[in-house]
């Protein structure tokens, strides 16, 4: 086997977007079969690839009712404003389609269960919902920015 020729393979995969690659070539110079399988993590930005208009119909799905493992959502207590965390890693996005008007903005008032953005994960759009009413102080992430589990995505103002 040509070690230059499997090192420019790896050199290729690790640019790419690319999670795998797998090889089998019959017949080789020696006579013998010839297997390659290369594999490597996704990277987190490419996740951010697909924005949700794009998405081509995908179904938004409902945020679970309970999420054991999300992070706790907390009330900053310097401040006294309450943090929601990303519950996952994923893109974020402010709005339910490109073009459309985003779920909140910086000074809107939400209601506990009101939808704030869509976290989509491994192509599942998953909508997120404030646990609490109040008044949106800040929005810490830019639309279609991937984010990671436990990532600040708002402020908001308790009532």
């Amino acid at each position: 086997m040509d070690l230059d020729w499997l090192k420019g393979l790896i050199e290729l995969v690790e640019d790419s977007g690319v999670d795998g690659l797998d090889i089998e070539l019959v017949g080789s110079d020696t006579g013998d079969p010839t297997r390659v399988r290369i594999r490597k993590s996704p990277r987190l930005a490419a996740a951010a690839a697909v924005p949700a208009a794009a998405a081509g119909g995908l179904e938004v799905a409902p945020a679970p009712a309970a999420a054991p493992a999300s992070p706790p959502a907390e009330t900053a207590p310097a401040s006294g404003l309450f943090e929601v965390l990303s519950p996952m890693v994923g893109t974020f996005y402010r709005a339910p389609a490109a073009g459309a008007d985003p779920f909140v903005s910086v000074g809107d008032r939400v209601e506990a269960g009101q939808t704030l953005c869509i976290l989509e994960a491994m192509k599942l759009m998953n909508e997120l919902q404030s646990d609490v009413a109040g008044v949106v102080q800040e929005i810490a992430v830019e639309n279609a920015e991937p984010v990671e589990y436990g990532a600040l995505l708002f402020r908001i103002e308790p009532d």
